[in-house]
């Protein structure tokens, strides 16, 4: 099926696709010259989701597409040390055979597997990327998760059973909106799907609603606030448990009669009060109290914490009061609230996606917990550098850049090139996909069929959209599916599994899943969803799909708890708030520096940095930092500084501004690119350091496992 559009005067052609760079799944309406190539895309003015919206990523496109760093023929690392082109047989085959060897020497937890971000962005890696990885039988498994999400899922377990059940704010009805180091203004939204972010913030400001942000810095979000409270980094548990006492404490509390666990929480929560708050975080007492008020007063209210709160040493404490809030105030599963989707394919509901939870399995070095079948992905590097029974020898990334994107990346960038074999499915050579053995390139966003598997699990509205490929693929090029059902295969007749006679049921389905291209699977799952829509309705429904409408009350039904309550007594946490208390009341250093990390809607982790259209313009890689902070230490606005940490040191530019609270300085994620080596073109001599390089793998969130990318202490030094 495909959309042959309108066609213009000049041979010219009018489509319409997905944008998928980020969680906002913006529509986009595309003209095509008479040659097929992309002569201009702007946002898709009657896209029930995204209504028009459209980022300068979507721009990037078109030069991803014709970028001519982009792979587009595999690669196989030659006895000269080079890699070299090669046929796709060549390089399946070499890959399955590199993985095998190892796992034969030294057993099949000798491979670890890290899936990137761009996994959840791609219809064909969501379908076959599962199914390959099961194949590979190994219990070291690695993903983008625990870098910055995974206290998310944890609570989200505790509270609703279910990693994926992740209530969203209704943001189109809501009253009072509430975010806590969240930049929706950059991101378009992140857990939670809210293209049109502007405007849908105008709106809110139309209706007489509010806006309240909680960040260590005067983001884009924070710009346009109503009120703005700068907390310090780490310290967002001492202020949302505060309000869940001062919630508590008011006595007009209104959780649901399926919520459990009031009487707990108010018993740990006492001691949590607004004036230790202040201590903690700078935000004042009476603040404190004040948005606590604000909370129980308005005719609806929603909180939600993202990247700040979750990507610090309390991230799971912060997200479970995070909800807290929005149960005790009558906030949960309410318009205006906070509430749940309901998809076209209920992946959760139809237990397509696994509820999650903690495992038995611990890594073996440091013996951090595991949870949803992943490990968390800070061990990795030591899991390969420490010698003994179950050393990590062998590694398969997936759209991943690891080494830019997960604490301390010198010592991963170290241990990978010491690896014993390493596969990549990558179009770019990037810092990490360097050292690789097999690299074996995927077809570009533009060249594949596409639906929101992930995403509109998310989102604001309930929509449901497909799209077909924009462009043809590249006649020697194959899909992502493609290659997880090529290597796949290769793997079980490696390994020897299609020798040994009557295979068994499982290696069975798992076959024919990895042939099932992922159009088709995406049809059977809608065709069998119980609302009747199938691959063709949604193609005869318009560019912009169907329109599904707003989100409605959905529990207790959709909770995945065994009695269908949420006891919000989650021992997971409560076990955890001495720690939490004894650590915020510790006296703390006046004069420390604390990082945290900064986005832009210009950026996109660690890719795109080859695009022009994206890094033309102001320079964005410099580190942020209080006028005071600098003069104090003998830093001159626009200089070069020393940015050193407990795990390692780089040279970054330095910019002085009052957009951070004093004692803070902020380094975005995702530069860094002219480390020895394969650099990309157009970031060669890009600006800038990986932030990575001086965060700490040692340090992690206690309860998940999660990563520290945000409160670490630092100091600046003149270069």
């Amino acid at each position: 099926m495909s959309d042959a559009g309108t066609r213009p005067e000049g041979g010219a052609s009018t489509r319409y696709t997905s944008c998928t760079l980020c969680e906002a799944m913006c529509g986009l309406e595309v003209t095509l010259g008479a040659d097929g190539s992309v002569d201009r895309i702007r946002g898709h003015e009657g896209d029930p989701l995204s209504r028009g919206h459209i980022c300068p990523k979507a721009f990037a496109l078109p030069q991803v597409q014709d970028d001519p760093d982009r792979l587009r023929r595999p690669l196989v690392r030659g006895s000269d040390g080079e890699l070299h082109e090669t046929t796709w047989q060549e390089a399946v085959d070499a890959a399955a055979s590199l993985l095998v060897g190892v796992q034969e020497r030294h057993g099949d937890d000798a491979l670890a597997v890290y899936l990137g971000n761009p996994n959840v962005h791609s219809l064909g890696a969501l379908t076959h990327h599962p199914t390959l990885v099961k194949l590979l039988r190994t219990r070291n498994r690695y993903s983008a998760t625990s870098v910055d999400q995974l206290p998310h899922h944890v609570v989200a377990h505790a509270l609703y059973g279910h990693q994926f059940l992740l209530p969203v704010p209704d943001v189109d009805r809501t009253d009072l909106l509430v975010l806590v180091g969240h930049n929706p203004m950059a991101s378009n939204g992140s857990l939670w799907t809210v293209p049109d972010f502007p405007q849908r913030r105008r709106e809110l400001a139309a209706r007489g609603g509010r806006l309240v942000v909680l960040d260590p810095r005067r983001s884009e979000t924070a710009d346009v606030a109503d009120t703005h409270h700068a907390v310090r980094p780490g310290s967002d548990a001492a202020v949302l448990l505060a309000l869940v006492r001062e919630v508590l404490a008011s006595g007009h509390a209104t959780p649901a009669a399926y919520v459990d666990g009031v009487d707990a929480v108010r018993a740990a929560v006492e001691p949590f009060t607004p004036e230790v708050a202040e201590r903690a975080s700078g935000m004042t007492a009476d603040a404190v109290r004040a948005l606590a008020n604000d909370l129980l007063d308005a005719p609806s209210a929603a909180v939600h914490g993202r990247m700040g709160v979750s990507t610090q040493g309390f991230g799971v404490v912060c997200q479970w009061a995070v909800h807290l809030l929005n149960a005790l105030t009558g906030n949960l599963d309410r318009p205006g609230g906070v509430m749940f989707t309901t998809p076209a394919v209920d992946l959760v509901g139809r237990g397509l996606l696994g509820p999650g939870g903690f495992s038995r399995r611990r890594t073996r070095v440091r013996g951090l917990p595991g949870f949803g079948g992943e490990l968390p992905v800070a061990a990795l590097a030591e899991e390969m550098t420490t010698p003994g029974p179950g050393q990590v020898r062998a590694l398969l990334t997936i759209a991943g850049n690891p080494v830019a994107s997960t604490p301390g990346g010198q010592r991963l960038d170290a241990a990978v090139r010491g690896l014993e074999a390493y596969v990549a499915v990558d179009f770019y050579l990037n810092e990490t996909t360097r050292h690789a053995d097999v690299v074996l390139p995927p077809t570009g966003p533009l060249e594949r069929d596409h639906y929101d598997l992930v995403f509109h699990l998310l989102a604001v509205r309930d929509t449901a959209r497909f799209t077909p490929a924009l462009l043809p693929k590249d006649p020697g090029g194959r899909h992502d599916w493609e290659i997880a059902r090529d290597l796949g295969l290769a793997y079980l007749r490696a390994r020897g599994t299609t020798r040994r006679g009557r295979l068994s049921r499982r290696v069975l389905e798992a076959q024919a899943r990895l042939r099932t291209s992922p159009t088709r699977q995406l049809d059977a799952l809608l065709r069998t969803g119980g609302a009747g829509l199938s691959v063709r309705t949604l193609h005869a429904a318009g560019p912009g799909g169907l329109e599904l409408g707003p989100l409605r009350p959905r529990l207790p039904e959709r909770l995945a708890t065994a009695d269908r309550r949420v006891d919000l007594a989650a021992p997971v946490v409560l076990d955890d708030l001495p720690r939490v208390l004894a650590t915020l009341e510790a006296p703390k250093d006046p004069d420390a520096l604390l990082l945290v990390g900064r986005r832009h809607q210009r950026d996109n982790n660690s890719w795109l940095h080859n695009a022009p259209v994206l890094t033309s313009g102001r320079p964005r890689h410099a580190l942020h930092a209080h006028p005071d902070d600098l003069a104090v230490r003998g830093v001159r606005d626009g200089g070069r500084v020393l940015l050193s940490s407990a795990s390692g040191e780089v040279e970054v530019d330095v910019h002085a501004t009052e957009d951070v609270m004093r004692g803070v300085v902020s380094l975005p994620h995702g530069y860094g690119h002219d480390r020895d080596g394969v650099r990309l073109r157009t970031a060669t001599g890009l600006p800038g350091a990986s932030v990575n390089d001086v965060t700490d793998p040692s340090v992690v969130e206690a309860v998940s496992g999660n990563a520290v990318l945000n409160g670490v202490p630092v100091t600046i030094v003149p270069v």
